[in-house]
């Protein structure tokens, strides 16, 4: 792994309304805001381009494709501040009752470098996200480069599927950008860091979850070392933080916790 500067990371925490407008004003402040903190790539949570509690037929009309306005104004704030953005949205699909839980990372170069529509559906503790969300294809992993690494993306549920993260890494990330909107509940703050210190550790990658703020989401978001160490955190307000991710750090953990290079199964896809 060829040495580079540290890439500064920043989670970006929200709580997205209904209206869009609303939103990417947010997004661009919160942009501007890790910008000014030194941070190259900023995950934003999953829902960014809108939300409504409890999930209905209201946000199916507010989705949009991918060369929507959503898209295009986030892809100007990535060009206009030299960053790349990784952003949630409701993409529309091509079943006109339901859409897409959609990832899109954009370039400083206002390109889309790399899309994941969400593959394990939120049908757990009360919720029946399948009611209104197309699953995603069970496709390679796409990832995106800044800064010397290498990038990939997974979506709020999928985290409490290891199997995951670890393709993602197997398809040579170094870090893996976590969108979520983790809904509160018993013990949820509680499983959220866990299973973000985890996939970190499991896999000796930085993991960045960035999450809405209560009281619908637990807040919380962060940044954990391959080591499994919290590098940086927001609370429960609408903030910003940045970490810096460096291949040196990677490396040092894996020469002293060689578990990527020692096991001894792989991952398959069911269907």
């Amino acid at each position: 792994m060829t040495e580079h500067a540290p890439v500064g990371i920043a989670v970006a925490q929200f709580s997205p309304t209904a209206d869009v407008d609303v939103n990417l004003t947010q997004i661009r402040r919160l942009a501007e805001r890790a910008a000014e903190r030194g941070a190259s790539v900023v995950v934003f949570p999953e829902y960014s381009s809108a939300f409504v509690d409890p999930m209905s037929a209201e946000l199916v009309a507010r989705a949009q494709p991918l060369d929507g306005d959503f898209v295009e104004a986030t892809a100007g704030f990535a060009q206009d501040l030299a960053l790349h953005l990784v952003v949630g949205m409701a993409e529309a699909s091509a079943d006109g009752s339901k859409f897409s839980n959609t990832i899109v990372a954009l370039s400083p170069q206002a390109e889309i470098v790399a899309t994941y529509r969400k593959q394990h559906l939120y049908d757990a503790f009360g919720q029946t996200e399948s009611e209104f969300v197309v699953p995603g294809e069970l496709t390679d992993p796409e990832t995106f480069g800044a800064g010397g690494l290498t990038f990939g993306i997974q979506t709020c549920y999928d985290i409490r599927f290891p199997e995951v993260t670890r393709r993602i890494v197997d398809a040579g990330a170094d870090v893996v950008l976590v969108p979520a909107e983790w809904v509160r509940g018993p013990l949820k703050e509680h499983h959220w860091k866990t299973l973000v210190t985890a996939r970190a550790i499991e896999n000796t990658v930085y993991v960045a979850g960035a999450d809405h703020t209560p009281p619908i989401g637990v807040g919380n978001s962060l940044i954990v070392d391959p080591a499994g160490i919290q590098v940086a955190g927001v609370g429960v307000e609408t903030d910003v933080s940045v970490a810096f991710a460096s291949a040196t750090r990677i490396a040092s953990v894996r020469a002293s916790n060689p578990a990527l290079a020692l096991r001894r199964y792989g991952i398959v896809p069911l269907s």
